[in-house]
């Protein structure tokens, strides 16, 4: 297995002695098995921490195989497919892209269901102690059911799936890029991800459950196309066509495009979100399946609001969902209110940019603080929660109260409870709580009223300035936690708060809603943080549901994103690189382009080679020695069909450590040196098999006369991995393994005669990255300085 904790990926390494098949002895090859992966400041390094949870460090990651495997039994298994089995397999897709829309909709329904009532029915308990002026007993209570629904997320968190803190979108993107984050996506961190998110977002911590449910919707997935958790996991003779990190990788997509949808109740926007955010490679078919899982999850989500509409739900009544409706509405702004529009736009890039910096800062804390164990990670829980209570509960005394309009006294001005833009808090009859509208409520219901149309009185500047910092403040020591959080709720009730300020201080110079102000700063906000443009321009677009928003909506957008893009990466991208895990972004350095792959296998180590008939105990030692996943298989002494000299060599493919691993625990060997049988392969071994993680070579017992027996490595071997010749740049060469979602690209030589290997060396994620490659060639770093002071 290849650990990113350690200082190099050890699958890529190069120039490859030659080696006697019937050597005894020891080569000068077996020696170097035994050397250090890398040569002290002169070869490829990584970092050397990888995190998946909030201070919780993985210490085994491996990239994922999405290369389609071409060895014999594969081929066989291929052509032994029937019209009926290719067809079971296409109808088997479009079956679970199904099954996770409908579950993905049902559980975003079941979160939703349970987060309005239980954090509704909690703040009626608080507001009717504030009306009997039980002020500590309302405090008391408030903070005690807080910081017990926060304990509960944080346990089970801690306790049981570290991996389920966090929004989970970071790992997404890095699973979908072909990294493999273990644990990710099994039955532990779904069912934590649900009960955490419930108990977070009801304890009124400043998070939201959008991030949470795209998780959500791909442990669905992925545990649908492998048949249940590892450990009890069905064997349907259909789920084997997606025994396989590549079917597997199409199944989560469906699933986080399915998860956006059910947070904000937007199928194409859920859509576009997996195509910009998180999938690095997409295909038309894909896109027609994801489409499908989100049209499943919002007729679900539809089908519940309906049923809800009528009270059967507890206080769901209004659908629980964030929604902006103003179709109903006449949108209505001039050339004139484009320069507001535009200042929305620039503020949006730099907040966004300073959340992100101050964020970066508040997580390295974080990480210190978690790293100590499971006791301080809890303490950091409950604190951020106890403080979060004191600051709802208190800052609404600030705010003065304000009398109600006279034509709002007969539409429910003020609210003493449940929904409505006008909370009594302290107030006497005729006069509302501005502040404690925002803030003594729901999260969605937050969102609703900041974002309410024709209520350009409603909120004082003072009390939105006071919102907006809190927000801030919040939403830096929130997130971070070890409680399952999103960052799309937080961003959105801070973009939101300004967008009004904003509103108020240009009211007398545009006709722009200060709702629709709001709207836009937090779309701007959301760009200038995430850095996503097409497809929140669509979410909010469906929230909206008026398409005259388009407009000035989408140059809101792309300003936000154009500013932020100036100052640093996106939050995501920061949180990638915070955890350490080695995401290829999509644009080479240009200094890249300086350097070929040549050069770049010069400064590894040289390449474990296997020859196609190897002996077993050839292969127990280099599988003990070295934690390569994928060795390449090459023939010395072929004769072509052109007649070459004897001593030619043939680069017959590239053969993996798991395949490796399944030959010795079968015990394959063969007495005498030959090729096996093509009926002797099919008798031991199932391309289901071959589908399967190797185990480890500790669990592997190999007997002293076993060793000295052979292994036919022909009929395992992908004869058709990717390969690039050794002067091709490595800005192109990084292009091209991304694009592919390779895990290993063999160098092969320019020039190819008797006597030259057929082999230079091979590439994989870690040797692509900027970092490695410059602690490699210090002087292309001056280059990259040079051109980035310019």
């Amino acid at each position: 297995m290849d650990h990113f904790h350690k200082l190099s990926e050890a699958e890529a390494v190069i120039n490859t002695p030659k080696q006697e098949e019937n050597e005894e002895e020891v080569d000068p090859e077996r020696s170097m098995l035994h050397r250090p992966l890398l040569k002290e400041n002169q070869t490829l390094s990584s970092n050397s921490i990888a995190v998946v949870g909030v201070g919780a460090k993985v210490s085994h990651i491996e990239s994922l195989d999405y290369e389609i495997n071409e060895n014999d039994l594969f081929k066989q298994d291929w052509r032994s497919r029937s019209k009926k089995d290719i067809l079971q397999y296409i109808f088997s897709k479009w079956l679970l892209a199904f099954l996770i829309g409908l579950l993905t909709g049902l559980i975003a329904t079941l979160i939703n269901l349970a987060v309005e009532n239980i954090a509704g029915y909690k703040l009626l308990v608080v507001v009717e102690y504030i009306e009997q002026k039980r002020y500590l007993m309302g405090f008391a209570y408030i903070a005690v059911a807080n910081l017990l629904l926060t304990l509960v997320a944080t346990v089970l968190c801690v306790c049981f799936a570290p991996t389920a803190a966090g929004p989970g979108i970071p790992e997404i993107k890095a699973y979908l890029n072909g990294i493999d984050t273990p644990n990710m996506f099994g039955a532990a961190p779904l069912f934590v991800k649900i009960i955490g998110s419930i108990g977070a977002v009801s304890a009124g911590l400043d998070l939201g459950k959008e991030g949470p449910l795209v998780h959500i919707g791909c442990c669905i997935a992925s545990l649908l196309g492998q048949g249940g958790p590892d450990n009890y996991r069905v064997k349907w003779r259909w789920l084997r066509y997606f025994n396989n990190d590549r079917d597997r990788r199409d199944l989560i997509t469906c699933g986080s495009s399915a998860g956006v949808c059910a947070a904000f109740r937007s199928p194409v926007g859920g859509v576009l979100f997996a195509l910009e955010e998180v999938a690095t490679w997409w295909r038309s078919a894909l896109l027609w399946r994801t489409f499908f899982s989100t049209a499943v999850v919002v007729v679900i989500l539809r089908a519940f609001i309906e049923y809800c509409k009528s009270g059967n739900c507890g206080l769901f009544g209004r659908g629980g969902l964030i929604m902006f409706d103003v179709s109903g509405v006449s949108v209505t702004y001039h050339l004139t209110d484009i320069i507001p529009v535009v200042v929305i736009g620039i503020l949006g890039g730099v907040l966004g940019s300073l959340y992100n910096h101050f964020l970066h800062k508040v997580l390295k804390v974080y990480n210190i603080i978690n790293e100590k164990g499971k006791l301080p990670k809890l303490l950091l829980s409950l604190s951020v929660s106890l403080f979060t209570s004191i600051c709802m509960f208190g800052l609404p005394f600030l705010a003065k109260c304000r009398p109600c309009e006279p034509d709002l006294l007969d539409r429910g001005c003020p609210t003493t409870g449940g929904t409505g833009n006008f909370k009594k808090f302290n107030c006497p009859a005729g006069y509302y709580n501005d502040l404690a509208t925002l803030l003594i409520t729901t999260n969605d219901e937050a969102v609703r009223n900041i974002f309410s149309i024709n209520t350009s009185d409603e909120f004082h500047i003072f009390s939105l300035t006071l919102f907006f910092i809190l927000y801030c403040i919040l939403g830096l020591i929130t997130f971070g936690i070890a409680v399952p959080s999103g960052l799309f709720l937080p961003i959105i009730l801070m973009g939101s708060a300004y967008g009004r300020i904003l509103g108020i201080i240009m009211e007398p110079y545009t006709k722009i809603d200060q709702g629709l102000y709001a709207v836009l700063a937090a779309a701007s906000l959301m760009a200038g943080s995430m850095r996503m443009t097409v497809s929140l321009c669509v979410i909010f677009l469906e929230l909206t549901n008026n398409l005259l928003l388009l407009p000035i909506t989408m140059i809101v957008i792309l300003i936000a994103k154009t500013v932020g893009d100036c100052f640093n990466p996106s939050i995501y991208d920061i949180i990638l690189e915070l955890k350490g895990l080695p995401f290829l972004d999509a644009h080479p350095e240009p200094w890249m382009r300086n350097i070929t792959v040549g050069e770049l296998a010069d400064h590894k180590p040289a390449v474990v080679t296997l020859s196609g008939i190897e002996k077993v105990g050839r292969i127990v030692e280099v599988l003990k020695n070295t934690t390569h996943n994928g060795f390449p298989v090459v023939d010395i002494g072929v004769v072509p069909p052109m007649g070459a000299p004897n001593d030619a060599a043939e680069l017959h493919g590239l053969v993996l450590r798991a395949h490796l691993i399944l030959v010795l625990k079968k015990k394959w060997f063969l007495q005498e040196r030959r090729r096996a049988e093509d009926c002797e392969v099919r008798q031991n071994f199932t391309s289901m098999e071959l589908a399967e993680r190797g185990g480890k070579i500790d669990e592997v017992r190999v007997t002293k006369d076993e060793m000295e027996m052979f292994v036919d490595l022909h009929p395992l071997t992908n004869t058709t991995p990717y390969t690039v010749v050794e002067s091709m740049s490595v800005a192109k060469a990084m292009v091209l393994f991304r694009q592919l979602g390779l895990r290993h690209m063999l160098i092969i030589p320019k020039y190819q005669a008797a006597g030259v290997h057929p082999l230079v060396g091979i590439l994989t994620r870690q040797d692509l990255r900027a970092h490695n490659i410059l602690s490699a060639f210090p002087q292309l770093e001056k280059s990259a300085g040079n051109k980035r002071g310019h």
